[in-house]
């Protein structure tokens, strides 16, 4: 639908399915009619529905008009003003036009690579984390049909982080069968296998199996079961690992790196920041970032009634996420975080309120950091090295030489001098390898080093020839 600044119907509603031809065919008929009518100023406003406005936003910006954003609550309020008893597309429609033409147009500033990536690898991750998470419940509770108490001889809840402990129930799935292999054959079986286990553990095992109750009726089926969501959470751990490197790769490519260098943040946690928030050149203060994120309480105040609920219910739920998650390992590792939050529960203040508060805090950090590229210091805590925290991180995800090489150099362009010098210190420096071997991590880095000043290329040339 077309109108003029005053409501005047150019163009009536008209359905338009979101394919390329009827697109196109909007923007012409659009730019005709505008043109017709003698405008020359325009404002295209299109009502935020997930995704799936975008590929009408999108058409109108390539077009080269002022397209904005109207959010569904301005729409609403307009449309239950004007029509509080019905709802039709047509009214939907005018209140959209009312919302732009009053200012609630919102122009969204673009968000490009690397950031959209991150943003979906985050997400990724993040619903893959959850399914393993509810996986993992429905095999607990299977194996404990079939091998009641077996998960719990492994501490802390780590049974699935011991890969020796499911290949144990996957070849012996019954108490039974484990009283009949004995120690020895299951050292044995695991060391073909390559895994290595202590004497202690498989002790453990055996001592289980000789007192352990009988399995459930439905010993077979359930046996079955639990060996198809294994091989299923397998795959979702894979799947997890690969984001994981993902998330590495780009959050390299951002100033977001530079918040490892604050104890609690690790690659996860701003990659998280990082993917949600966006570029730092969108927020005019952290204030802002804040109040995106709606970390702060709501209040409701008529006469002389004052009151403040809980935390806004209206923001990015998402961001907010990130932020509570950020907040929560910086209070678990970061000891000036941890200090405040251990005098806010002397006060008596709830933890969800706690969490709140740090990560309301933990944002103006974030703020500094990233928008004015620097490194942690302060607060009498020490920072971390970024690059050696990539590094490990990638290596224990067992990422490609090259591609950490590669990434390490993109996370050094957001250092600077006595700073990178300092973070070129921790990294490894390799000598020239043999003919013949593997290429090691400290070769690949030898030119990051040179440029960041760690070493010398004379100094290197000479050791070199020399071996």
């Amino acid at each position: 639908m077309l109108c003029d600044f005053l409501g005047r119907v150019i163009i009536e509603p008209t359905v338009v399915e979101h394919q390329s031809g009827q697109l196109r065919s909007m923007t012409q008929t659009a730019r005709a009619a505008m043109e017709a009518e003698g405008i020359q100023d325009s404002i295209v406003g299109v009502e935020v529905t997930g995704i799936y406005h975008r590929p009408v936003l999108q058409a109108f910006r390539d077009a080269d008009f002022d397209t904005r954003e109207v959010h569904s609550f301005a729409s609403a309020h307009f449309r239950q003003t004007l029509h509080p008893n019905a709802k039709t597309d047509d009214h939907d429609l005018e209140a959209i036009f009312q919302a732009t033409v009053n200012g609630f147009g919102l122009s969204i500033l673009p968000v490009k690579e690397p950031y959209l990536s991150l943003q979906q690898y985050v997400r990724c991750r993040r619903t893959l984390v959850k399914q393993r998470a509810k996986l993992q419940t429905q095999i607990r509770d299977k194996l404990h049909r079939t091998m009641p108490g077996y998960t719990e001889l492994f501490e802390n809840g780590h049974f699935f982080d011991n890969r020796a402990a499911i290949m144990i129930a996957k070849a012996y799935p019954s108490a039974e069968l484990i009283r009949q292999q004995g120690a020895k054959a299951i050292q044995q079986y695991l060391k073909s296998h390559k895994v290595r286990v202590m004497a202690k553990v498989v002790d453990k095992v055996i001592a289980w199996s000789q007192q352990a109750v009988a399995p459930d009726d439905c010993f077979t089926s359930c046996s079955d079961i639990w060996m198809k969501y294994v091989t299923l959470h397998e795959v979702i751990s894979s799947q997890i690992t690969d984001a994981e490197r993902s998330i590495a790769s780009f959050l390299a490519q951002t100033p977001y790196i530079l918040l490892l260098s604050v104890p609690g943040i690790n690659v996860i946690s701003a990659g998280e920041m990082a993917g949600e928030a966006g570029p730092i050149e969108h927020y005019a203060s952290a204030a802002a970032l804040n109040g995106r994120a709606g970390l702060f309480p709501s209040r409701y105040q008529s006469d002389e009634v004052d009151r403040r609920g809980g935390v806004a219910w209206s923001c990015n739920r998402r961001l907010r996420a990130a932020c509570i998650l950020m907040a929560h390992n910086l209070i678990k590792c970061h000891g000036y975080y941890r200090g405040r939050a251990e005098l806010m529960r002397s006060k008596k203040v709830a933890t969800r309120d706690i969490e709140c508060r740090i990560a309301n805090r933990a944002n103006r950090m974030v703020f500094q950091l990233v928008g004015g590229k620097q490194v942690w210091r302060g607060h009498g805590v020490n920072r971390d090295y970024l690059l050696r925290k990539l590094m490990l991180f990638e290596q224990s995800r067992q990422t490609d030489v090259s591609r950490i090489a590669s990434d390490l150099t993109a996370a050094a362009m957001h250092l600077r001098g006595a700073v990178a010098q300092a973070e070129a210190r921790q990294l490894p420096v390799a000598p020239q390898r043999r003919r013949g071997s593997v290429q090691s991590i400290g070769e690949l880095l030898v030119p990051l080093l040179i440029r960041l000043g760690a070493i010398d290329r004379e100094s290197l040339e000479s050791a070199t020839s020399e071996a």
